[in-house]
């Protein structure tokens, strides 16, 4: 391959952060033919196609998203340069990009990421959520630095990556506080024929959860299956249905959401897991978020089985 055209690249950065060449056209303040001449030389130089047409959208390619990401990073770095030449102040500071995966509880993703926001030195932090399988593809191109997943990768993946283990939680039950009323009575044979919000069958979630029902012998009324780990629990919080989530977490839910636990899922639990490129965490801020982890989300957890 040539030697990159940063003309060429700088082009492309714009058509693909504004979506399209004509929005391109009126911030380079040139013509359609002319963009779109360079594009094509662009891909030329790179042996690859940058963007697929679908209709009148440009979607990146795989190659487009990983040209994307270091174009960011360059023009990025470009516009700080000017800022400083100019006598502005900047801190550029550490950078993460995280993949969150939409299965994962977003108050556990909170609780795991929060601390870098009180880190020693500026951060600036990107979240993207996705489904967990492409959130690994974006990982294997460099376009994220990390994805939080309640389920370790694969090697059906298709991807080289490696699990960094974070910890383990107990899975409570949750409801309404008049759904708490009504069932919390004679927990957990009360909940025969009891209104549930369950997680979608694709889930590792769903599959603990039958098993669970099938052993204690409970036939729920499934009223809904939500992908989101937050819509269920907005919809547990209007009295939809009785809904599950860590026990890691339960304070923050009951207070968040106001609804109250009525106890744990016996035997059923989830684990929560980094996915990286590299098997060595050497980017300092993915270690703030094992600490974090290991010491406080499930540190308490591990130190209260331990005395039981």
């Amino acid at each position: 391959m040539q030697r990159i055209n940063y003309q060429h690249l700088y082009y492309f950065w714009v058509v693909a952060k504004h979506g399209s060449i004509s929005a391109a056209c009126e911030i380079l303040h040139l013509a359609q033919p002319t963009i779109s001449a360079q594009l094509a030389i662009f891909e030329s130089q790179l042996g690859n196609k940058v963007f697929d047409r679908q209709g009148r959208k440009l979607i990146l390619t795989d190659t487009g998203r990983m040209v994307f990401h270091y174009a960011e990073e360059i023009f990025n770095l470009g516009q700080e340069l000017t800022h400083v030449l100019n006598g502005r102040r900047t801190e550029r500071g550490l950078r993460l990009n995280i993949g969150i995966s939409d299965a994962l509880p977003k108050l556990l993703a909170y609780r795991l990421i929060e601390p870098l926001l009180r880190h020693s030195e500026p951060v600036q932090i990107q979240c993207w959520e996705d489904k967990t399988e492409r959130l690994l593809n974006e990982l294997a191109l460099h376009s994220i630095d990390l994805v939080l997943s309640d389920v370790p990768a694969t090697p059906a993946s298709g991807t080289r990556v490696f699990n960094h283990f974070l910890g383990e939680s107990p899975v409570a039950l949750f409801a309404a506080p008049a759904l708490a009323g009504r069932y919390r009575n004679d927990f957990p044979r009360s909940l025969n024929g009891a209104p549930f919000l369950l997680p979608t069958h694709n889930s590792a979630l769903r599959r603990s959860l039958d098993l669970w029902f099938d052993r204690i012998g409970i036939s729920p009324v499934i009223q809904a299956e939500i992908e989101d780990s937050g819509l269920i629990k907005t919809f547990g919080m209007g009295g939809s249905g009785l809904f599950f989530s860590p026990s890691a977490v339960a304070s923050a839910i009951e207070q968040q959401y106001r609804v109250e636990q009525l106890g744990l899922a016996e035997g059923v639990s989830e684990r929560f897991y980094i996915v990286t490129a590299q098997r060595k965490l050497k980017h300092p801020l993915m270690n703030v978020i094992l600490d974090q982890a290991q010491q406080g989300v499930f540190g308490l957890l591990d130190q209260l089985s331990g005395q039981t």
